[in-house]
C-alpha cells in the first residue's frame, strides 16, 4: 500500500509541476496588434515557437439570466432559440425553417496516455468543447414571424457528428464526420424517419479536425465538401493527411470525388460569392509558432489551387516544422484573399445576399469567430462583417456582435455558424451558450 501511495504522490507531483510549467512557459504574448493581422496584406511576425505552446483558454460559463451578446451600433440582437445542445451549424430552408446541427467531435481512437493530450483535453473541457455529441439536426420554426422560434423538433437523429447541410432537388444532404449522406425532404417536414443514403465516404479516422461542410453547386450537378487536416502541421505523418486539408468535389451522377483545392488546414463555411460566382471558404490556420501567427483567412477556392498547408502559410512563408521539405509545393502556394486575424477561430461564413441591412452591406460577408485558445491576449469571440465590392473584400472588418466574454474573462458563448434567414436577418449559432442569436438593423 505504501508503494502505491508513493507512486500516486509522484504522479500528482508530476502533474502539478507540469501544470505550473505550462502556466509559466505559456506567457508568450502577441507583439502585433490584432487589427494588423486582418486584411489582404496582414503583418506576419517572425515565428516564435516555445517549448510549451501558449495556452489561454476562456473557461465556459452559462449566460446569466437576461444577458445577451452586445450588438454594434446600428444593430439589435435577440435570442432566436435557446436550450440547445452544442449548436454548431445552421441552414435555412426555403420555407423559412431553420436547421441547426447539434453536434460535437466523434469518439477518437485510443492513442494511449500522454501528458500533452491530458492537458489539451483538460483545457478543451474548460472551454466547453468536450461535451458528448447530440448527433442531431433540429428544426426551428418561427410560427408568427416575431424573430423567435416557437417550435423545435428533431428532424434527424442518430447521425455521426453532423455539421454541414444543403438542400437540393428534394434531398437534404448532410456532412457527417465520415461521409456525406442524403435524406428525402418535403417542404414543411418536421421529422425524417427514412434511412440515410450514403453519397460518398469522407476521410475520417483520427479526425483531428472533424467538422465537414457541404454545399451544392449552382447548377445542381455537384457537391463540394470540406475536410480538415489530421494534425496541426503534419506531425502525425503525411500518410494520415491523404485527402485532407482540402475541398472535395463530388459528382452526383457518378458518385466520384476529386480534390478541388488543397493545402487548406481546416476549411469551413462554404459559400458562393454572389457577385463573382466563386466558391469561398474560411480556414483555420496552424498553431504553436506564437500569438501573432498564423492569421486565419477567407478566400476564393480555386480549382486545382494549393494554399500552403503544411509546408507554408499565407503564400510562400515556409514552416520549417513540416518535414520533409517540399519546395515544389511551396513554389505554387497561393496567397489567400483576406486574413481574419491570428487564432480567431473563424469558422462561419455567409454572404449577405438580402436587402435588410441596406445597400452598403449587400453582398458582403459575415464571419463567425469562435475564439482563440492559444493567443495572449485573446482574439475572436465575435461576429464580424467584411464589405465586398465587385466580388472582392473592399475594406476593414466591422464588429457586429461582441460581448461573448465576461468581465472576468470567462466565455458565456462562442459563435460558430452564421446564416441569413428568410427575412434577411443574421442568425448565429453559439455552441457554448447553447443558443441561436438573431441580429437585425436597430429601429430608428
Amino acid at each position: 500500500m505504501r508503494k502505491i501511495l508513493g507512486v500516486l504522490l509522484v504522479i500528482v507531483a508530476f502533474v502539478v509541476i507540469a501544470g505550473a510549467s505550462l502556466f509559466f512557459f505559456s506567457r508568450e504574448q502577441a507583439t502585433v496588434p490584432i487589427e494588423q493581422t486582418y486584411g489582404p496584406n496582414p503583418t506576419l511576425a517572425e515565428p516564435n515557437p516555445t517549448w510549451i505552446p501558449t495556452v489561454h483558454v476562456a473557461e465556459a460559463t452559462p449566460w446569466p439570466q437576461g444577458k445577451m451578446p452586445v450588438a454594434a451600433q446600428g444593430f439589435a440582437v435577440n435570442e432566436f432559440a435557446g436550450g440547445l445542445d452544442h449548436p454548431r451549424w445552421l441552414h435555412v430552408l426555403p420555407n423559412g425553417d431553420v436547421l441547426v446541427a447539434e453536434s460535437n467531435a466523434p469518439p477518437k481512437p485510443d492513442e494511449g496516455f500522454s501528458i500533452r493530450g491530458w492537458f489539451m483535453n483538460l483545457f478543451q473541457s474548460r472551454a466547453g468543447a468536450e461535451v458528448r455529441s447530440a448527433n442531431r439536426i433540429s428544426l426551428l420554426r418561427d410560427e408568427n414571424g416575431d424573430g423567435v422560434a416557437e417550435t423545435r423538433t428533431a428532424l434527424l437523429s442518430s447521425l455521426f457528428s453532423p455539421f454541414g447541410m444543403t438542400l437540393l432537388d428534394g434531398k437534404l444532404y448532410v456532412a457527417n464526420a465520415d461521409a456525406v449522406v442524403a435524406f428525402p425532404y418535403r417542404d414543411g417536414t418536421t421529422e425524417i424517419t427514412a434511412p440515410s443514403e450514403k453519397i460518398v465516404d469522407l476521410p475520417a479516422g483520427r479526425n483531428h479536425h472533424w467538422t465537414k461542410d457541404v454545399i451544392a453547386s449552382p447548377d445542381g450537378m455537384k457537391l463540394y465538401a470540406t475536410v480538415g487536416s489530421n494534425s496541426n502541421v503534419g506531425e502525425n505523418g503525411m500518410e494520415e493527411e491523404e485527402g485532407r486539408a482540402a475541398v472535395h468535389e463530388i459528382d452526383l451522377a457518378t458518385r466520384q470525388t476529386r480534390l478541388f483545392a488543397s493545402g487548406l488546414r481546416n476549411p469551413n463555411g462554404l459559400s458562393w460569392n454572389p457577385e463573382s460566382g466563386e466558391l469561398w471558404a474560411v480556414v483555420n490556420e496552424r498553431d504553436e509558432i506564437g500569438s501573432d501567427l498564423v492569421p486565419d483567412y477567407m478566400t476564393s477556392v480555386r480549382d486545382g489551387a494549393f494554399y500552403g498547408w503544411p509546408h507554408s502559410y499565407f503564400g510562400q512563408h515556409i514552416d520549417v516544422r513540416a518535414q520533409p521539405p517540399r519546395p515544389d509545393l511551396v513554389g505554387k502556394a497561393i496567397v489567400p484573399d483576406y486574413a481574419l486575424g491570428a487564432h480567431t477561430g473563424s469558422l462561419g461564413l455567409t454572404f449577405n445576399t438580402a436587402d435588410l441591412f441596406g445597400p452598403h452591406m449587400k453582398n458582403g460577408a459575415f464571419v463567425g469567430q469562435h475564439g482563440s485558445w492559444n493567443r495572449m491576449p485573446r482574439s475572436g469571440y465575435k461576429v464580424i462583417f467584411v464589405p465586398f465590392a465587385d466580388g472582392k473584400p473592399s475594406g476593414p472588418p466591422q464588429d457586429v456582435l461582441t460581448g461573448f466574454l465576461s468581465n472576468d474573462d470567462k466565455a458565456f458563448g462562442r459563435p460558430v455558424g452564421v446564416a441569413i434567414d428568410r427575412t434577411g436577418a443574421l442568425l448565429i449559432a453559439d455552441d457554448v451558450g447553447n443558443k441561436i442569436w438573431r441580429v437585425i438593423p436597430a429601429a430608428d
